[in-house]
Order: C-alpha cells, then sequence, then structure tokens
C-alpha cells in the first residue's frame, strides 16, 4: 500500500488513542489502524469508523462508563 498524500510505502498497524469529541469532552478510544511512517497519514476501515461512532452514540446515551483522568480549563474573558 502506497500513501496517498506523501507516496510513502511505509505504512504499519499501530495502536493509538483516536478522539471522539462530545460538546466540550474528549474521549479517547484505543484503534489499531494503518499508519503512514513518514507522515503519519491514518487509514481508517469501514469497521473502525463504526467502532468510534458506536462509542460516540454510546456515550451519547449514557451507554457507556467513563473514567475522568483530568482537566482542561479555560480563561473566561
Amino acid at each position: 500500500m502506497k500513501c496517498v498524500i506523501c507516496q510513502g510505502e511505509e505504512i504499519e498497524v499501530r495502536e493509538l488513542m483516536e478522539e471522539v469529541k462530545i460538546e466540550n469532552n474528549i474521549i479517547f478510544v484505543p484503534v489499531r489502524i494503518p499508519v503512514c511512517k513518514n507522515c503519519g497519514e491514518r487509514y481508517y476501515d469501514r469497521q473502525t469508523m463504526l467502532f468510534l461512532e458506536e462509542i460516540e452514540e454510546k456515550v451519547k446515551n449514557k451507554e457507556i462508563e467513563l473514567k475522568e483522568i483530568g482537566k482542561v480549563l479555560t480563561l473566561s474573558t
């Protein structure tokens, strides 16, 4: 497989944390997907996209329990 961005040929499957944003929250979801070693372009198959969409729906419907690992604060001006 060749990278569509940089034309590199070094694409490997990596486990990484994908961000799913819901309102002001960011949920990190572990996924295994092909990633270009040269430019970092990620390639999502249909199954992975459906998985991420399912997680998003479950979070919105409060069907899944999440663990809070920190806080992000903003300055209101």
